[in-house]
């Protein structure tokens, strides 16, 4: 029997939650170890696991793997998520980077000092609807999928980010048909509509708790 698949993360989306979504596309389950004190990143730190003293740290096939990208790119090739070919394999990359681009966009703005949020929000929402969204409404005219006819890792990141995009800014599809209806489409398989369900693996958006935490376990400073 093959062992389990281990992530180690904090309670909480970040990184970590792309990978979790690839997992469900892949109709692999995991365990989860959640980061709240210091001591455990220590241990970590000092066992090796963490080849560049960071998360999210994923333990798969034996291995211990860091960096988000690589470890999506393995599980997208480990479960015919990443194309038939390797045109198929850099288009999809291409999307999964843009993808990655505009969630990290989204993330940090939990990390903004309260009096850059509102402009920090409104630049995202411009970035989002002038420069990204445009590109995969086109990608998706005529096609049910963005690469190959057939799902990959990048439509996985596509439903995720689509989905934090209108929680950030309700409506903000109204005027990319395409992009909503895959949302929709892709919202209604079994393994994402058990995994929006609640009680799912799926983590809320994240709070001042979130980022709380993990100040104290990587850098070791309390918030005030």
């Amino acid at each position: 029997m093959a062992e389990r698949v281990v992530l180690t993360y904090f309670d909480g989306r970040g990184k970590m939650e792309s990978i979790r979504w690839l997992l469900t596309a892949a109709e692999v389950d995991f365990d989860e170890v959640f980061l709240t004190k210091r001591e455990q990143y220590q241990r970590l730190l000092e066992d090796g696991s963490l080849v560049f003293q960071q998360v999210p740290l994923v333990e798969i096939d034996g291995m211990k793997l860091v960096q988000t990208k690589a470890i999506l790119n393995y599980i997208a090739e480990k479960y015919n998520l990443h194309g038939k070919d390797i045109k198929d394999r850099v288009k999809i990359n291409m999307y999964s980077e843009g993808l990655m681009d505009l969630m990290g966009m989204i993330r940090i703005v939990l990390w903004t000092p309260d009096k850059d949020r509102k402009t920090k929000l409104e630049n995202n929402k411009t970035k989002a609807k002038d420069r990204y969204l445009p590109v995969f409404e086109k990608a998706l005219t005529g096609t049910v999928y963005l690469v190959g006819g057939r799902m990959s890792m990048a439509d996985v990141q596509l439903l995720e980010c689509s989905l934090m995009l209108e929680e950030e800014f309700p409506g903000i599809l109204s005027d990319f048909s395409n992009v909503k209806s895959f949302q929709d489409r892709m919202t209604q398989i079994p393994t994402f509509a058990k995994f929006l369900q609640p009680g799912s693996k799926r983590k809320p958006q994240p709070d001042e708790n979130f980022k709380k935490i993990g100040k104290e376990v990587l850098y070791e400073v309390p918030l005030p």
